[in-house]
Formats: C-alpha cells, structure tokens, sequence
C-alpha cells in the first residue's frame, strides 16, 4: 500500500496480522472485546511515519500507540470445508464464519502525550 509522503501512517500488530492505517481508516480486524462505540488502543506499533523519515520499531516503536473506535461487530463470509474419499461414500462438509471487529481509527499518539491527529467523524 503506497502513501504519501506528508501523510501521517502506521502500521500496527493485532489478531497475528499486520495492518498498513492512516486517521480516519475503518479497518476489518480478529474479533475484539468491546460494543459499537468503545475507544481501543493498539500498542503494537511497527512502523510510525510522521511526514517524513518513519520510525522503525524494533520489534514495537516506543510510547507509540493508535487509537481507535469499534463501529461493529460482524461475521465473514462462509467459508466451506467439504471432504469427500472417493470410492467409500464418505464425505464431510462443514462451514465457518470467522467472528470479525470494524476498527475506525481515530488517532495517533507518540511518547505518552495526546492525539496528534483526530477525525471529523469522532465525538
């Protein structure tokens, strides 16, 4: 995912993936604890760029964080496991929905002081 490179972008760890974010984003994560409204913070920031040089963690940048705000919770599409052996008349069809979070993010905070950035669409 390309940026620019005045735009203010992380990238943060949760569920066991990566995600590329920037203010404003809504992005689709592992299910999170929490109703339509609630703040979460991601502490496991990776990459912090602030306009120009970005900041590499090692594993995690220091006093980063990201802030965000569940907007719902949800369920992924089916996914189907259909097992057949041949010959035996033996099959087996199973389906899954993976339980999902919608993550809006909200802001960037560095070395333990406030929001820099905060969206329109935040109260």
């Amino acid at each position: 995912m390309e940026h620019e490179e005045s735009k203010l972008f992380a990238v943060i760890k949760t569920g066991g993936k990566q995600y590329s974010v920037a203010a404003g984003d809504t992005i689709t994560v592992m299910t999170l604890a929490g109703n339509p409204g609630d703040r979460v913070t991601f502490d496991r920031v990776l990459v912090l760029s602030q306009g120009g040089e970005p900041a590499l963690g090692t594993p995690f940048v220091d006093g980063a964080s990201v802030g965000g705000e569940i907007v719902g919770q949800t369920r992924g599409p089916k996914a189907i496991a259909f097992k057949k052996r041949r010959r035996k008349n033996s099959k087996r069809k199973r389906g899954h929905r993976q339980d999902l979070t919608l993550v809006r993010i909200t802001g960037f905070l560095t070395g333990g002081a406030g929001p820099s950035i905060e969206t329109a669409a935040s109260e």
